[in-house]
């Protein structure tokens, strides 16, 4: 019989702050990092600040016309395909690409219907199993 693996071992999190966590629900592909990161799955945390300027950037005002902008919450689940760098800075691997940063190649992207209140932080960081429990029970088709 195989044990599930913990939380902690398969799974992390990533704080985004918002407008750009809501913008990953609806279909931005590519989050921007200053480091790689590695492939696998993320729990989506919107941050508790907002950046305020984006708001005013048509593709990202465009992309969340009437939704919520939650904070400090796990809103989603995605998995990180690919992270690379685009050496060539007229061909951007997607609309969402910033030139000079890491691109995390987002996949597999899933809303949960209730966002859960909790504590993100900078870089990859590991959520607790009792977490990892409640995000699950809102995907009940979800399969690593």
């Amino acid at each position: 019989m195989l044990t599930p693996l913990p939380a902690g071992e398969w799974i992390r999190g990533i704080t985004i702050r918002q407008p750009w966590a809501t913008c990953v629900l609806a279909g931005k592909d590519v989050e921007n990092r200053p480091r790689p990161w590695q492939p696998g799955w993320v729990l989506l945390h919107a941050g508790q600040q907002t950046d305020r300027h984006a708001l005013r950037t048509p593709l990202v005002a465009r992309t969340i016309r009437h939704r919520e902008l939650t904070t400090g919450a796990v809103i989603g689940i995605a998995r990180i395909t690919d992270c690379h760098q685009d050496p060539d800075r007229s061909t951007l691997c997607s609309e969402w690409a910033q030139p000079d940063a890491w691109h995390l190649v987002l996949a597999d992207i899933q809303e949960l219907p209730l966002p859960i209140p909790a504590r993100g932080q900078l870089g990859p960081w590991r959520p607790t199993d009792h977490l990892v429990d409640q995000v699950l029970q809102q995907l009940p088709a979800f399969r690593q």
